[in-house]
């Protein structure tokens, strides 16, 4: 049983980061039906932030997550304006050539700045912790409880601010609300900066587990996406119940059977939950 409980609290700690990352691309995709496929890079940009800032002017940890996520919500406002926005009425394919473009882009980027070998942050926090039975680092919990208090303050600015019931307005009816004078360019800018911001927070908690490189972000963005898939596309609660489900499946999978196979065990039960209920966990079945 104790190995169960091990693998289950990394199965939380994985879904803690992979809910970070898919919230933002669950808010893009519902505000501006735009599949960011460079979202991934903006994680990798911000575990790289963190990594000059830790290492390099010898910020303290907090601080560094705290100025990576100003800098890509900075990052993320004007992707959206000079990328996104100009593209906003033309064909499907213009954003997703826009996207893939600018992925390319953010990777070379890195590697010219920071060259193509993996780095290593040094874990402010390396010290062990006997949770209730199970063996972990104070890093990791440190990732768990973040990432909660996070996902908590968004769904709190989401449900009791004018901004979060413009944004879930914006996100049923564009055209709608439009109409009714909600301004839809300020309402994607801010969509876009909570997106970079919930990407940094999850990079830069991660990161002094994990070693950081410049294609870090590939996988990511893509569990991501199965993460909304999983949910239901647009649902929020089902962003955050598919992250933990595929953090949960590939920590077991990798447990319990093999580790070299844990993204297949994550993917694989995206096909089979599909396969039940092709809506998703949270999504409304079309009448």
């Amino acid at each position: 049983m104790e190995l169960f409980f091990q693998q289950v609290f990394n199965g939380i700690m994985l879904g803690s980061t992979y809910a970070l990352v898919a919230l933002g691309l669950t808010l893009v995709l519902g505000i501006l039906n735009v599949s960011n496929f460079a979202h991934g890079d903006l994680y990798m940009l911000a575990a790289y932030i963190t990594f000059t800032l830790i290492v390099n002017y010898s910020i303290g940890f907090w601080p560094a997550v705290l100025v990576s996520m100003v800098t890509l919500a900075i990052v993320g406002v004007f992707i959206e304006k000079f990328v996104f926005r100009p593209l906003r009425d033309q064909s499907p394919i213009n954003p997703f050539i826009a996207a893939v473009g600018l992925m390319l882009f953010l990777e070379t980027f890195v590697i010219v700045v920071w060259g193509p070998r993996g780095q290593r942050i040094p874990n402010p926090y390396p010290g062990a912790v006997d949770l209730f039975g199970i063996s972990t680092t104070q890093q990791r919990l440190i990732v768990v409880v973040a990432a909660v208090v996070l996902i908590g303050l968004l769904q709190l600015f989401i449900k009791r601010t004018t901004m979060g019931a413009t944004i879930e307005a914006t996100a049923q009816d564009r055209e709608g609300a439009a109409l009714v004078g909600i301004n839809v360019n300020r309402v994607s800018s801010v969509t876009f900066a909570i997106a970079g911001a919930l990407a940094a927070a999850a990079a830069s908690l991660i990161a002094p587990i994990f070693m950081i490189a410049p294609g870090m972000g590939a996988l990511p963005v893509m569990k991501a996406f199965a993460i909304i898939i999983l949910g239901g596309v647009g649902s929020i609660p089902g962003a955050i119940a598919g992250a933990y489900v595929l953090g949960m499946v590939e920590s077991l999978g990798g447990g319990y059977l093999s580790a070299a196979y844990k993204d297949v065990y994550a993917f694989g039960a995206l096909v089979l939950v599909l396969a039940i209920r092709p809506t998703g966990l949270f999504g409304k079945e079309e009448h």
